[in-house]
């Protein structure tokens, strides 16, 4: 599933902008669909890449270039929540796993899709499943906009945040090395259970959620468990910024 809002905040109308002749929702789209198939999910091959939004404009471009497109409520406070709607109105069973794949992720490999849903299909423990990446450079773990995360000895999330956490106690500067082996950078996909998706877009909005501005966090207070994979390949480039937008474009152009 692609959340595709049209009126985001620090790029407007950025799900439609246009690179190498295609609109961004579109590179987007080609990229979950190569996921598509019983070749690459043998064991839980998806039925549909469905593009979500909330704009007439956006569905028009989107059935355009011939993806499933569908309307939800233009209330809706995150792409989450028309996921939820989504897989709600098609009745799907509780224990049916959805991708949630932002529509600014254009570069984001087929084969880590496939990875972050095979790791909740793995474990019947979780609730939702998402990545992380090791952290190698002291600017990035500094960096408010690069979300980091902490893990339990089972894989499970303990703590989302922008903070650079771990910690360490002592010794520890802006010009300090990293915590060898314990600093990990969050991968914005995940995979739900659609009984835990229906959970948690029918919870409130929680204090650490409000306090970092991290949705999952939401759903670690209420008790749900994150599986955290780690990827062993790199986080791409999404699209928030002119800068991103540029860089993207950039290597769309070599890949085509």
């Amino acid at each position: 599933m692609i959340p595709a809002r049209l009126g985001s905040t620090r790029l407007p109308r950025k799900v439609l902008r246009t690179l190498s002749g295609k609109p961004l929702v579109q590179w987007t789209w080609e990229a979950a669909r190569a996921v598509v198939g019983p070749m690459t999910m043998p064991d839980a091959a998806p039925d549909a890449v469905i593009i979500a939004t909330d704009d007439a404009e956006v569905r028009a471009a989107c059935a355009a270039f011939g993806a499933d497109v569908r309307m939800t409520d233009p209330a809706h406070q995150s792409g989450t929540d028309r996921v939820n709607e989504i897989a709600t109105a098609a009745g799907w069973p509780d224990d049916t796993i959805v991708v949630n794949l932002q529509g600014d992720e254009p570069l984001m490999p087929a084969a880590m899709v496939l990875e972050a849903a095979q790791l909740l299909a793995s474990d019947a423990t979780a609730d939702i499943a998402t990545l992380c990446h090791p952290l190698h450079e002291l600017q990035d773990w500094l960096n408010p906009n690069v979300v980091k995360v902490v893990m339990s000895a089972n894989g499970h999330a303990l703590y989302f945040s922008r903070a650079p956490i771990p910690w360490k106690r002592e010794g520890t500067s802006p010009t300090s090395p990293l915590p060898a082996g314990l600093a990990f950078r969050h991968i914005g996909l995940y995979a739900y259970r659609v009984g835990a998706l229906r959970r948690f877009s029918g919870l409130p909005v929680s204090s650490l959620e409000q306090c970092e501005a991290l949705e999952q966090l939401r759903a670690l207070e209420a008790g749900l468990r994150i599986r955290v994979g780690i990827s062993a390949v790199p986080p791409p480039r999404g699209v928030d910024t002119e800068a991103d937008l540029e860089a993207v474009a950039a290597a769309l152009e070599v890949r085509a």
